[in-house]
């Protein structure tokens, strides 16, 4: 058997296993994944962020994330957070911003005094291809077949696929039947993150968001830059926003296209320990 050092973290109740992979040696496999991920027999999280060295002269660090259904994905923002406050807090770097490699793309976050971290998410990408969502052209909103409704939503990429739909009130939106569809929706061939989005003025919104192989979790940072995004492409919101779910706040600002998404909030190290495999 294994004893594998871990540190449980969470951003606005977003929650993460984090495992240094830089000092120890780690085999993280979807089964593995699954089990740290698991609530009941195992340390339980949304997802399991694994922390290694990076190959890349442009990066400090690159960064794994494995949903808690075993399945490795592109990019997580709440996640990003609480790497970049893992590795400062375990002396793996002593720098407030880094280079971090992800599937989805080089991120880079900063703590910063106030013990908030922002993130620079990139900038966000629409064409179909680059989602992936299946359309003919790329259109500001898209109607989306979904059982017996035709849906008007968003899709883009936050370095992982989104599939965005305006609501008038989050908290009655039915998430929980249509966030399963949407998650696994034959027109993104790689799944999408579902987020339901309420505006309450120019300056902020509501935001639930149903995550492919993690189900609703109490924020999605990935998924707020998503949703700012598609509000102010819509001519909805301006360009800082304040978006409120479940877990909290967080600060998203995007200047318009070909430009990054900056993401503020919260990261937590709730405790740390061992665990054998």
């Amino acid at each position: 058997m294994t004893m594998l050092r871990f540190s449980k973290m969470q951003g606005l109740g977003n929650d993460f296993v984090v495992i240094d992979g830089v000092r120890q040696r780690v085999d993280l496999t979807p089964e593995r994944a699954r089990f740290l991920a698991d609530r009941h027999f195992g340390v339980g999280c949304d997802q399991v962020l694994l922390v290694e060295a990076s190959a890349r002269a442009d990066a400090d660090f690159c960064y794994r994330i494995f949903n808690a259904d075993g399945g490795e994905v592109e990019q997580c923002g709440n996640g990003a957070r609480c790497f970049a406050r893992f590795v400062h807090e375990n002396g793996l770097t002593d720098k407030r911003e880094i280079r971090v490699q992800t599937q989805g793309g080089v991120i880079t976050p900063r703590l910063e005094t106030d013990g908030q971290v922002t993130v620079d998410m990139g900038a966000p990408r629409f064409a179909p291809a680059d989602i992936p969502f299946l359309a003919d052209a790329e259109a500001l909103t898209y109607p989306l077949a979904l059982a017996d409704v035709t849906l008007t939503v968003s899709a883009l990429s936050m370095g992982n696929p989104h599939v965005v739909q305006v609501v008038a009130d989050a908290d009655a939106a039915p998430v929980a039947t249509q966030g399963p569809l949407l998650a696994k929706h034959p027109r993104f061939p790689q799944g999408a993150n579902a987020g339901f989005l309420a505006v309450r003025d120019r300056g902020h919104i509501r935001l639930r968001v149903f995550e492919r192989g993690a189900g609703e979790t109490l924020a999605c940072g990935t998924g707020a830059c998503a949703a700012a995004v598609a509000g102010i492409r819509q001519g909805l919101l301006d360009a800082a926003v304040e978006v409120s779910t479940r877990g909290g706040l967080l600060a998203i600002r995007w200047e318009g296209a070909g430009h990054p998404v900056w993401m503020t909030g919260p990261a937590v190290t709730v405790f740390s320990g061992e665990i054998e495999l």
